[in-house]
Formats: structure tokens, C-alpha cells, sequence
């Protein structure tokens, strides 16, 4: 049996929902999102655990979060609990390396796994991230412009705009 613990924070883009389990942040709902997102992602994941409101196994995440946020922090520095398969892994990989500040296509990504054919599929697997902001998803484009975005596109283009990207668009 295991726990993990739940913070939903308060920010400038709306209430993010937080999940740490013993071994690191391992979901990020950004605002907005339904609790039967949340609940899905624990039963799939983790359906043995316990879920706890609390704040102190969340800080550093809610203090990291929030400094990016208000554009003060450019790197996270967070011990994380990736849920994902292997294929969506290597993807997040990728995607976890684009600095700050900078973006990345669909077509980009494929090409660095090796699989250059695989945007669309690079798509959908950037867009199963259960840790966005941390693994900056957002940071991630179509070739002709925005592409999706899970949080929605007004939420991806204040991110970017926080990074200095928001002339692009």
C-alpha cells in the first residue's frame, strides 16, 4: 500500500492539481482539469494508494511551479515519478531537454528518437504527459504554427509568453 499526496495550488493560470508520490512528482493537472482526469490517472497508476491532501510532500513542486511562473525560475530541479510506457517515455525525454525559451516541432522530436515519420505519434504521446510545465509540453509546435495543447491553447501561449516566446504567435 502506498500514498501519495495531493496539493491543489493556487497560481496565476488557475488552481494546478498536484500529486507526489514517495518517489517524486508524478502528475501535474493543470486548471481546469476535471477530477475524473485526476481519479483515472491514481487507478491506473497507482491503484493501491491512499490520496492525502498535503501541502508539505508538494512544496518544493508548488514553490517551483510558482517562481516559473512569475518568471523567476528557468529549470526544475524536482525528484519526479514518470507513469508512462516506453515509447512516450522516450519522447518526454526529449522534450524534459528543450531549454528554456526555445521550441521544438513535432517533426523535430521525431527525428531525435530516430523515428522521423512519427510526429502525429509524438503528438499524441507529448500530449500524455502527466507532468506538464515540468516536462514543458508546452514547449513543443506543429511546423505551421501552436499545435495543441492539453491545458488548452490560451493556457500554452501565456507560457510561452512567461519564456519570451509570445511574439511568435
Amino acid at each position: 500500500m502506498s500514498n501519495l499526496y495531493k496539493y491543489t495550488m493556487p497560481s496565476i493560470v488557475g488552481d494546478i492539481v498536484l500529486l507526489t508520490s514517495e518517489k517524486g512528482l508524478c502528475f501535474v493537472g493543470l486548471p481546469n482539469i476535471e477530477q475524473a482526469i485526476v481519479d483515472r490517472f491514481v487507478k491506473r497508476n497507482y491503484p493501491e494508494a491512499t490520496v492525502m491532501d498535503d501541502l508539505q510532500k508538494n512544496k518544493r513542486a508548488f514553490t517551483q511551479i510558482k517562481s516559473y511562473l512569475d518568471g523567476k525560475l528557468t529549470r526544475f530541479e524536482l525528484d519526479l515519478d514518470l507513469c508512462v510506457d516506453g515509447f512516450t517515455r522516450e519522447v518526454l525525454d526529449v522534450v524534459a531537454r528543450i531549454p528554456y525559451g526555445e521550441l521544438r516541432t513535432y517533426k523535430e522530436i521525431a527525428k531525435a528518437i530516430g523515428q522521423p515519420g512519427a510526429a502525429q505519434a509524438v503528438g499524441n504521446a507529448n500530449g500524455a504527459n502527466p507532468i506538464p510545465i515540468i516536462i514543458p509540453c508546452h514547449r513543443v509546435v506543429a511546423s505551421n504554427g501552436l499545435g495543441g495543447y492539453g491545458g488548452g491553447l490560451a493556457l500554452k501561449k501565456k507560457l510561452l509568453a512567461i519564456e519570451q516566446k509570445d511574439t511568435l504567435f
